[in-house]
């Protein structure tokens, strides 16, 4: 499928569309109201019959230029967030966990529109960064304990993450910024508004380049992006259409185990650049020369020549909102979403013939998706009635590859396409089809008590079909007619409000080789196929928030069943890409609590904080052939038990300053909790200046961010080639180092 193709794709399924589901503007039917911004930084969601808090635009722009906005929402209560890149977009180490649950158990929207569930090997989306510049981000909002019910997500056990993208200006102008700090960064945004124009139409078109180095051993990590928005009052409605496009190639960082850390070092990388010593270690290990590994090096997995990720996308949006009549809106949108990638190794484990002793080994991706959401909201008394639909067609298709290399040197670049290969492993085409329908009403019954209630049903039906290698043809399907939602919002006074929810979700099984009941073999496929349950959970949540005065801020106790819990264990090292082992392994158990306020302590400078208890262990042992694995009661991996944010900022409209601690406990990344990371504090700080006078220095401004103040040596990202069982010697390869302290400097003007 071609752009054009696409945009046409796009446009058809909003013609033909026959019931979608509602886009990210109005998913807030089931809820007693709008959520207000109390804060200029951080929203907490009143009105909510849930735990809704989030960050605008002006907290992203503290940020330094090109930070994912996840780690933007990383000082929300209940959210834990790693990379080991400063900005938070190096995608093999991103990770974003809520309340226990892991992202790929969470959902995720940009306008509305599903972004699948953000995984590595994007077999269903695409991750924020890519979506959208950061520049164009207008605010995020997260859900923590469940989205509402129209949200797009067939993931989403945990908590929604949706993101809204900036609403073209009604004014003509332009907003340009530079960045530039450590490791040869280099950033630049131009952004070009036309204003509203005398047929009502606005628009903005937008370019964004960022070139890094990475901040040890050798590669970059680059990106090239477009945004595109238009919007068209049309009477009393209006269409909006968005089409963005990015191209992000980054070299990856060696994957560490504790041993390594001891032996080697945080700094420890691949070899790139050394093609000498990536020959001998390969030799070694091939049987073609003798004699030890050279320098510490003890096995053929310290590290590995090079190792890269490529990411190609488009993706675009229609969306018709239009009130039909004084109590009836009706909301539409047609997207479409393509995206060709590649995860590539150089492997020792597979020699070229007659060439050098490794290839290049590839995990390549193929998505192709359109689908419909949209929704009919309906006002009748005391009651909002809302219902829809989102459906969604989803081609992928997934191959894994080898190509060649000379032995006098690679001959070919980590950061380009490969093509020509000399061998293929596998590849399969794998379709998804998504329908979900919701239902909800929220009835305001006093003045001070509103009441929702509502459900939703998904239906995921995922085929498989082999175009070589290992047979995996086949169909399983996740399907639940009726998963409900329910909750109370009563209003105190005007400072008070408490609120309470209730609500069931499933997660869909994953179309993929490399995850999912396909990942695994033949035979353990057809044996799991058709009685292997989907992952589901229900959450309970009370809360109360609040604003007084100065103080403004929200607490709330939860309570989370997670059953039915597919268990996929690595198998090997991750460059060895053996099959997993997948199996149904019970459930999980999470209660906690959350807190967090804003206090204005005077016109100039405000103080926040949060924390977060979240207790998630397993309720069952796991038997892994005729083996018993002890995981009953212990703490479920990547889910630290405390979270502790605060930040304190100036801003007297000119000069602005903020100074922030980020406090993550102990992790596990093995089920038996015998591998764990200790607990970590990061210490960042930006200060900046807005310039007024002339026309160029009105609108211009001059901003300096430090991450990792104090320069602290941690481990960031943990499970990055999966979770395992247990690790008593520290020997599992699946970590991933924090990046030391990074300076940058940026200069911004508003035309």
């Amino acid at each position: 499928m071609n752009h054009r193709q696409l945009i046409q794709a796009t446009a058809l399924a909003t013609l033909f569309a026959v019931s979608p589901a509602l886009a990210q503007t109005t998913q807030v039917a089931e809820a007693a109201a709008e959520p207000v911004l109390l804060e200029e930084i951080i929203v907490y969601g009143r009105g909510e019959a849930r735990q809704v808090q989030g960050v605008t635009a002006a907290a992203i722009a503290l940020e330094a230029p090109g930070t994912s906005p996840l780690k933007a929402i990383e000082n929300l209560p209940g959210v834990s967030f790693q990379s080991a890149d400063p900005f938070g977009n190096y995608e093999w180490s991103a990770r974003i966990s809520i309340r226990g649950f892991n992202q790929n158990q969470l959902g995720f929207t940009l306008d509305g529109v599903p972004l699948g569930d953000m995984s590595y090997g994007n077999h269903n989306g695409l991750h924020i960064s890519r979506a959208i510049s950061s520049e164009n981000v207008g605010e995020v909002t997260v859900a923590q304990g469940a989205g509402s019910l129209s949200t797009a997500s067939s993931s989403n056990l945990g908590g929604t993450v949706q993101f809204t993208s900036h609403k073209p200006s009604k004014e003509a102008g332009a907003y340009v910024a530079g960045m530039f700090g450590s490791e040869s960064t280099g950033r630049g945004f131009v952004r070009l508004e036309t204003g509203e124009l005398s047929t009502g139409t606005s628009a903005y078109i937008s370019y964004t380049r960022q070139n890094a180095e990475k901040w040890k051993g050798n590669g970059i990590q680059k990106q090239d992006q477009a945004n595109f928005k238009v919007v068209q009052s049309v009477g009393e409605g209006e269409v909006s259409a968005w089409l963005n496009w990015s191209d992000r190639r980054e070299n990856d960082y060696q994957d560490l185990s504790l041993q390594m850390i001891d032996r080697l070092g945080y700094d420890w990388d691949n070899f790139a650049k050394d093609w000498a010593t990536a020959l001998r270690v390969a030799d070694i290990y091939n049987g073609l020369a003798t004699g030890p590994f050279p320098g510490k090096i003890q096995t053929v997995d310290d590290a590995y020549y090079d190792a890269a990720g490529l990411r190609k996308d488009t993706i675009g949006a229609v969306n018709f909102t239009y009130p039909l009549t004084d109590s009836l809106k009706l909301d539409l949108t047609g997207y479409g979403h393509q995206n060709d990638g590649q995860g590539l190794w150089f492997t020792p484990y597979t020699p070229t013939p007659g060439g050098a002793p490794m290839s290049i080994r590839t995990t390549e991706y193929s998505i192709e998706r359109v689908g419909g959401i949209g929704q009919l909201t309906a006002e009748v008394g005391d009651h909002r009635v809302s219902g829809g639909v989102w459906v969604e067609d989803n081609d992928f298709n997934q191959a894994r590859r080898f190509y060649g290399l000379n032995r006098a040197s690679p001959g070919r670049s980590s950061t380009q396409f490969q093509t020509g290969a000399m061998a293929t492993q596998w590849e399969y085409d794998f379709n998804t089809k998504t329908t979900q329908f919701n239902l909800s009403d929220t009835w305001k019954v006093t003045d001070q008590l509103t009441v929702n209630a509502g459900f939703k049903s998904l239906n995921i039906e995922n085929t498989g079909a082999t175009v070589a290698g290992p047979v995996k043809n086949g169909k399983i399907k996740a399907k639940d007619n009726f998963l409900p939602q329910a909750g109370i919002v009563y209003e105190i006074d005007d400072e008070h409000q408490v609120f309470g929810s209730y609500a069931e979700n499933m997660r869909a099984f994953e179309s993929s080789g490399t995850g999912g009941p396909f990942s695994t073999t033949k035979v353990a496929f057809d044996a799991i196929k058709d009685n292997l349950e989907p992952e589901n959970s229900r959450t309970f949540e009370l809360g109360w928030r609040f604003r007084v005065d100065n103080f403004q801020g929200s607490v709330a106790a939860y309570d989370v069943k997670f059953d039915d819990r597919l268990l996929t264990v690595t198998v090997g090292s991750g460059i060895q890409g053996l099959p997993p082992s997948l199996q149904n392994v019970g459930s999980v158990t999470t209660r906690g609590i959350e807190a967090a306020g804003t206090f204005k302590v005077m016109d100039a400078v405000s103080l926040f904080a949060s924390y977060t208890y979240n207790d998630s262990a397993y309720d069952d042992n796991v038997l892994d052939g005729t083996n018993v694995i002890a995981t009953k009661d212990k703490t479920v991996v990547n889910s630290p038990k405390h979270l502790l944010k605060g930040e304190v900022s100036y801003d007297d409209g000119n000069l602005f300053a903020t100074l922030g601690a980020n406090y993550t406990s102990k992790r596990y990344y093995t089920y038996l909790n015998d591998g764990a990371v200790d607990a970590y504090t990061l210490v960042e700080a930006s200060l900046g200046y807005r310039f007024e006078g002339s026309d160029w220095l009105e609108g211009a401004e001059l901003q300096a961010n430090v991450t990792n103040l104090f320069d602290k040596k941690y481990v960031s990202t943990i499970g990055s080639n999966g979770f395992v069982n247990s690790d008593p010697t520290g020997a599992a390869q699946t970590l991933l180092a924090g990046a030391p302290r990074q300076f940058f400097v940026s200069l911004k003007k508003q035309f």
